[in-house]
């Protein structure tokens, strides 16, 4: 609605008064001034106030669980990069790494569907998206991932438990490992497929946000099972996993402009500084003490997988505030606009 549009009389067609009911933002109402012809307008109305009709947001928040949701986040990253490291430990000798890898991915993704199906409410629907194979859904693609890990994940463990057939031991946890990586950032293109503001804008960073996330909680799970002659390779992947989060992280606020506001405002800030702290104390301590010492290898890694946590429930309360806030759709979209209109005009 231009700003020609609104007079004395309020909205055009509209019975006088009837502003206040459309919206607050509409306030200093004024008409153009300025010489005549489009060239020289000036637009006499002050930028409007973002509130929407009857004071209810532009989008619908998601209806998502914050346990659940962000739960089976956390649970289906840990799961994934879990898969990638217990490969790698058992391939360079280190079966106790190995071990506990497996059984903590199987039980990360038993938990990550559980919180999934308590989201959708009957268990059938879950099966029910496993009906169509539809490669352009993000939800489609990422059921069906979860159809094929599961039972790769769970073949890993239970035959590294009970040492039977050790070749299709090998090949289940080969298996899980080149499906982990995906398990662990389609949940992030998962959630950049909505029309979410702090997530749909962020869809370039955020799987190597979800990535970075994934292995450093892996390995603060392996620091805390596993022996201390064995953590040597989790230590770097320790290291690498909370560099990347931190440095997409870092690109995401620049590049993303006013929709990764929330990630430093209200609830979603505050666990996403939570998440930047506890991954600093993790790195270090892993790095300077988590091969000498048992126990600091232990509260090393379980303070990188709160920092996963965190990370992962920010990432969902900033996405549930820019769409409770409607300034967070109307202003990219106005800018949008205006981009295309110089483009056009020049």
């Amino acid at each position: 609605m231009s700003s020609s549009e609104v007079g004395k009389e309020g909205v055009r067609g509209e019975r006088p008064g009837r502003e206040a009911q459309i919206g607050k933002g509409l306030r200093g109402r004024g008409r153009r001034g300025g010489r005549k012809g489009g060239r020289g307008e000036k637009a006499m109305v002050p930028e409007a106030e973002f509130t929407s009709y009857y004071g209810k947001p532009v989008l619908n928040p998601p209806v998502w669980k914050s346990l659940d949701i962000a739960g089976y986040f956390f649970l289906g990253g840990l799961a994934g990069a879990g898969s990638v490291l217990a490969a790698g430990a058992q391939l360079t000798g280190r079966p106790a790494a190995a071990r506990a890898l497996k059984i903590s991915s199987l039980a990360a993704i038993g938990g990550s569907a559980a919180a999934l199906v308590h989201d959708l409410g009957r268990p059938e629907r879950f099966y029910n998206m496993l009906r169509v194979m539809k490669p352009t859904s993000p939800m489609s693609v990422g059921s069906w991932l979860l159809a094929a890990y599961g039972p790769a994940a769970g073949a890993a463990a239970m035959l590294e438990v009970t040492g039977l057939f050790p070749r299709l031991g090998r090949a289940a946890t080969a298996g899980a490992a080149v499906l982990g990586p995906a398990v662990a950032a389609y949940t992030a293109v998962l959630a950049a497929d909505t029309a979410v503001p702090a997530w749909h804008e962020a869809y370039r960073e955020l799987p190597f946000v979800f990535v970075g996330s994934a292995a450093a909680a892996a390995a603060g799970m392996a620091l805390v099972a596993a022996p201390v002659r064995e953590n040597a390779p989790m230590r770097t992947a320790a290291v690498f996993g909370a560099g990347l989060e931190l440095a997409a992280a870092k690109l995401l606020e620049r590049r993303a402009g006013l929709a990764a506001e929330p990630y430093g405002q209200g609830r979603g800030g505050a666990y996403m500084r939570a998440g930047e702290v506890l991954s600093a104390a993790g790195t270090a301590g892993c790095v300077l003490l988590g091969g000498r010492s048992r126990a600091a290898a232990a509260l090393s890694g379980a303070a990188l997988l709160a920092s996963s946590a965190c990370t992962r429930f920010g990432v969902f309360h900033a996405g549930v505030q820019s769409a409770e806030d409607p300034k967070y759709t109307v202003v990219p979209q106005r800018e949008r606009l205006a981009t295309r209109g110089t483009a056009s005009a020049s």
